[in-house]
């Protein structure tokens, strides 16, 4: 059983067979390190799940490049409102390192109803996840500190300093470059 599979079974608790349906409409893929799964502009036509590796969300404003998640190992990646209304994408997704994935196109995922009559119902409780967690970052945002909101961050995911430029990190906690530094240069002493 794929990493994919593991995750839609504990998430949407289907049946094997529901399973395997589902399963076999993911194609495996790989992405070498700088490419890019999508770029603002173009429609986004297709959701994968990320087996390794990692992928930036970002946009460029005339100002500054905003990282708006790092994407991580046992994740779902796309631009949502493209691939649901079918409008270009905000969002440039690009690999950070190799990654593996498992992608369905926008057709075989609209089909996915039509094979699993209670995939409607499951697919609320998945967008229902990815706004909870959305819901959870502005949240943070909101109300913690720089400094507390690198602290939480770091607590759930010190690999990711390792792994990924920091200025990415510093952009998704919503802080410069300057305050990440003098943050994580305290926090080390």
């Amino acid at each position: 059983m794929t990493e994919l599979e593991k995750y839609i079974q504990s998430y949407f608790g289907i049946s094997q067979e529901d399973l395997a349906q589902v399963g076999a409409l993911f194609k495996r893929q790989t992405i070498k390190k700088g490419d890019y799964f999508l770029k603002t502009g173009r429609v986004c036509d297709k959701l994968s799940f990320i087996q390794s590796g990692l992928l930036r969300i970002y946009v460029q404003t005339p100002n500054k490049e905003v990282t708006q998640l790092i994407s991580t190992k046992g994740y779902f990646v796309t631009d949502l409102a493209s691939l649901i209304f079918n409008t270009p994408a905000r969002w440039t997704i690009q690999a950070l390192t190799d990654a593996e994935i498992y992608t369905i196109d926008s057709q075989d995922y609209n089909r996915i109803g039509t094979l699993i009559p209670k995939w409607h119902e499951l697919e609320k409780l998945f967008i229902a996840r990815c706004f909870t967690i959305l819901e959870d970052r502005i949240f943070t945002h909101l109300s913690m500190t720089a400094e507390e909101r690198y602290h939480f961050f770091f607590e759930r995911n010190k690999e990711l300093f390792n792994q990924v430029p920091l200025q990415y990190i510093a952009s998704m906690l919503g802080m410069t470059p300057e305050t990440f530094s003098r943050i994580r240069k305290k926090s080390i002493s």
